[in-house]
């Protein structure tokens, strides 16, 4: 491949606006490129949101193999009286599991926010109306994934993760995977996996040889063959490379190619055609214009054109705020429960800020116990790395101290082991501290403000 056509890519991406966090890129088994923008990095745990599903449409598969399971179960015969339904409706009834694998349960929209109501998320799925017959309409439905999950427990007796570690992720060497566990204690399946570029770029490799590794079959090869080809059409979907099919819990693309995907940009992209695999993590607020840039730079270059050629940049980093070195009045500032977990903010004269966060009894994305806090540090100048200690596993931090053009004390997150950044922006108000809270990307509110009391 031509360095200079894969050096354009690399400046197209990191002129996009969609925030690239790392990279990589796989031809015929070898790395042909691996960045990261500092102070990411490709070796950290990174929150892969629905690219777990593919993970667990393998697990499915193995099942099948084994005569454990088939497309054609219904869904309701796994579950007992507990978990169902006093009426099961004739669509709920008609529900299998090629349907939660393709999306076409037959719900009108997601479930996933309706699960979120209670702990007993399976029993919420099973109650939900199914307002048609399954099979017939494309919906993507993140709960399917979910109630998934809960049947391989159901089957295996272990969690999706205990599962596959030692069947996948342990001969892919990825040890660093973590999987978030709901609040019913089942593995959510379609969502909350957490592995580093290498290892989600072996898992592509993985993929590229039909789930051959070593000389082993950790996946069968006809599974994965049905699992990424067209099953259902999903031409109701709002961008083009959303409208290409969708197989079992993969997407088809432009161009004969499939992927995982999951929230505000992350990509596992197959290219079966070139023996390609491209691993990108991002804060993305445009996943099709990340991959229009695919199109245009990096296809071309697999297919051995020119291309448009652009220069690459001298650093790859997102830089921290710089600028005037922020002031504060040395007050310590209490506040009351929030959608922050903010407890307290100190603002010190030297531009040192120390902002206390509480786990509270919603918090169920960990296991630290509820009232367990964390002093975090910002200060001026480059970006100051230390751990959140209030996630499960601890995870890798930076923070920063910087003002903005009204004079405001701005406080700078970034959680690095996710796509969120958040930035707390503080401007005394007579005996109180206004405190605007925004958030780059998020499935709710991106900006609120907060008050001391």
């Amino acid at each position: 491949m031509s360095a200079d056509a894969l050096d354009s890519f690399v400046a197209a991406l990191d002129a996009s606006g969609q925030e690239i966090q790392t990279l990589m890129l796989l031809r015929h088994g070898h790395v042909v490129l691996a960045d990261e923008w500092a102070p990411y990095r490709l070796r950290d745990r990174h929150l892969l949101f629905s690219v777990s599903k593919r993970f667990t449409s393998l697990r499915i598969g193995r099942l099948v193999e084994e005569g454990k399971l088939f497309v054609d179960d219904k869904v309701v015969s796994f579950f007992d009286a507990d978990d169902l339904p006093d009426k099961i409706s004739d669509n709920l009834a008609a529900m299998e599991i090629r349907h939660l694998l393709t999306m076409t349960t037959g719900h009108s929209q997601d479930t996933v926010e309706a699960l979120s109501r209670d702990r007993r998320m399976v029993r919420i799925f099973l109650g939900l109306e199914v307002e048609h017959q399954p099979g017939t309409v494309f919906v993507y439905n993140t709960g399917a994934t979910y109630l998934l999950s809960a049947i391989l427990q159901r089957i295996t007796g272990e969690t999706l993760l205990d599962y596959l570690r030692p069947r996948l992720f342990e001969p892919l060497g990825a040890s660093e995977a973590s999987w978030e566990i709901s609040r019913e204690g089942i593995t959510k399946g379609g969502w909350g996996l957490s592995l580093n570029t290498e290892s989600l770029a072996r898992f592509g490799q993985l993929l590229l040889q039909r789930g051959s590794w070593d000389g082993r079959q950790l996946i069968p090869a006809s599974w994965i063959d049905a699992a990424t080809a067209k099953q259902v059409p999903n031409d109701n979907e709002d961008n083009l490379d959303w409208q290409q099919g969708y197989g079992y819990q993969f997407w088809r693309s432009r161009h004969d190619t499939y992927r995982g995907d999951g929230a505000f940009g992350q990509y596992c992209l197959i290219f079966p055609e070139h023996d390609a695999a491209l691993i990108i993590t991002s804060a993305s607020p445009d996943m099709q214009a990340t991959l229009d840039v695919v199109w245009e730079y990096l296809l071309p270059a697999l297919q051995g054109e020119a291309g448009t050629a652009l220069p690459r940049p001298a650093k790859l980093e997102i830089a921290a705020p710089g600028g005037q070195a922020p002031s504060g009045d040395g007050r310590t500032y209490q506040l009351d429960p929030n959608a922050a977990s903010l407890s307290a903010v100190r603002l010190d004269p030297d531009g040192t800020g120390t902002f206390t966060f509480e786990v509270s009894a919603h918090d169920f994305d960990t296991a630290v116990a509820p009232g367990t806090t964390q002093d975090v540090v910002c200060a001026p100048g480059g970006w100051r790395e230390l751990t959140d200690d209030l996630m499960d596993p601890p995870q890798r931090m930076v923070t920063n101290a910087s003002t903005d053009d009204g004079g405001a004390f701005v406080a700078t997150f970034r959680y690095l082991e996710t796509p969120y950044v958040a930035t707390f922006s503080c401007r005394p108000d007579g005996d109180s501290l206004a405190i605007d809270v925004r958030y780059n990307v998020s499935f709710g509110p991106t900006e609120f403000t907060l008050r001391s009391r």
